[in-house]
This record gives structure tokens, sequence and C-alpha cells, in this order.
């Protein structure tokens, strides 16, 4: 039997939404439909006239289904020929080619019941937020604290349902902080992650993380978790994913 993940299929987009002035949501119905876990993540290729290939990842935003269709978070990067041609020409109704599900290190399983510590920067957020959707739709009770890292507030991506769920669920949390805003505010802090943020964080789950989960740049990931591990949690319940140089 074929293993659908390493092929090819087509995708058609069905839908766009602008998430932030960077980010869009492109929603895409898939011709084999495929079930997924959160955190895992998908292969675009873009073929040129002349033959040029591009290959990109990207994380599935929305939480597993069955009804054939997914949804993936593009970060319009200056020089990105992928996220360009997203942003710029790619219209409802074209095709695209994508495969998947990819990955298996940075997923989180859907029957899990210890709390989770999920720490995102920019569009890192994007398979964070694909977690608690799973956690939602799975309406069990498991404790969640999201921690976002974002220039302004209009760059929090999907932030007004991150809102809205944290309003809904007790066991879901989030702490937000900006590091262009100018002074502090009760909805967020306005400085870089710290030891004190990770803290907040922390103290908003019932008792120390089963798991944590940080995405976003290099250095993003490598200075979180450094907080991380100084505020006393297990090394081996760390799981990353990082993008960018």
């Amino acid at each position: 039997m074929t293993d659908i993940s390493s092929v090819w299929q087509t995708a058609s987009i069905s839908g766009i939404y602008r998430q932030t002035k960077t980010i869009k949501s492109f929603f895409l119905a898939l011709r084999e439909p495929f079930f997924h876990i959160a955190g895992q993540f998908v292969d675009v290729r873009l073929t040129a006239p002349n033959g040029y290939q591009a290959v990109r990842s990207y994380s599935i935003a929305s939480a597993p289904n069955s009804n054939g269709m997914i949804e993936i978070a593009i970060d319009r990067l200056e020089d990105g020929e992928v996220s360009s041609f997203f942003h710029d020409v790619a219209l409802v109704g074209d095709l695209i080619e994508i495969r998947g599900p990819l990955g298996g290190h940075f997923t989180m399983a859907p029957n899990g019941e210890g709390p989770v510590l999920l720490v995102g920067g920019g569009s890192g957020a994007v398979p964070l937020v694909a977690m608690v959707r799973q956690r939602v739709a799975s309406g069990k009770d498991q404790a969640l604290s999201l921690l976002v890292s974002a220039k302004t507030w209009d760059d929090v991506v999907f932030r007004d349902e991150i809102l809205s769920i944290s309003k809904a669920i007790a066991d879901f949390t989030f702490t937000l902080t900006l590091t262009r805003a100018s002074t502090a505010t009760e909805e967020y802090f306005n400085r870089r992650i710290d030891a004190a943020i990770i803290k907040v964080a922390l103290d908003r789950l019932p008792s120390p993380p089963e798991q944590v989960y940080v995405c976003g740049s290099n250095d993003f990931v490598n200075s979180a978790v450094e907080q991380i591990l100084k505020s006393g949690v297990n090394a081996l319940s760390i799981r990353t994913e990082r993008f960018g140089g």
C-alpha cells in the first residue's frame, strides 16, 4: 500500500484569509484526503514553465479532520519565492502540489492528558494553534498554556480566535508578549521572553508540564529553551521546531 504522505497530490485553494499584514491563511481542498496530527506539516511544490521547482514546508494550522480540507498559514518573506507567489499571485481555485502529512517529532498526541506548555515566536505559533484546536476538538480535559511572542498586537497570528478560546475553556490560558510595544498592559508584556514571563506561563498550569513545544526562528528557540531550562523544566520534555537561518 502506498504511503500517501510521500506522494505528491493536487490541492485546490478554496479560500484565502489575511491573518496579519504579512501572514495569510490558505485553505486547501485535497484530492486525496488524509488525517494528520497537530504539529505535522506539508511540503508545497511550485513548478515554473521552464521546469524549475521550489519546495517549501508549511505547518498545518487546522485541527485533525477527515473532511479533505487543511489550512496552512504562510508568512511573506522578503526574498521568499514561494511565499511571494502565495501572497501576490495565488487565487481561489488555483491548483498546487502538496505532499503530507509529514513530521513525527513535533506532534502532540490527541489522547494526551498531562499539562502542556506551548511557546511560539511570530509565525512559529501556527503549529501550536493546531495543537490548541486539536485540544478543543477532542473535548478532553487537558491543561494547555500558550505563550506567544510577536512584534505588535496586529502581528499576533490567530489572535482573536486564541483570545476567544482562552475565555471559553478554563484549562487553556494565553500569555502574550510584544517586542515592539512601548508599554505593557493587562493583556500583554512588552519585552522579549525572559525567565519572569516563562514563570507566568508555567504558573498558569496546574502542575509542571509533561510536554513543552517551542517553535520559531533559531534565535527565538535557543533563547526560549534556555529560559525554560532555567525554570527547572525537564529537558527531556522539550520538543522544538525551527525555521530560518
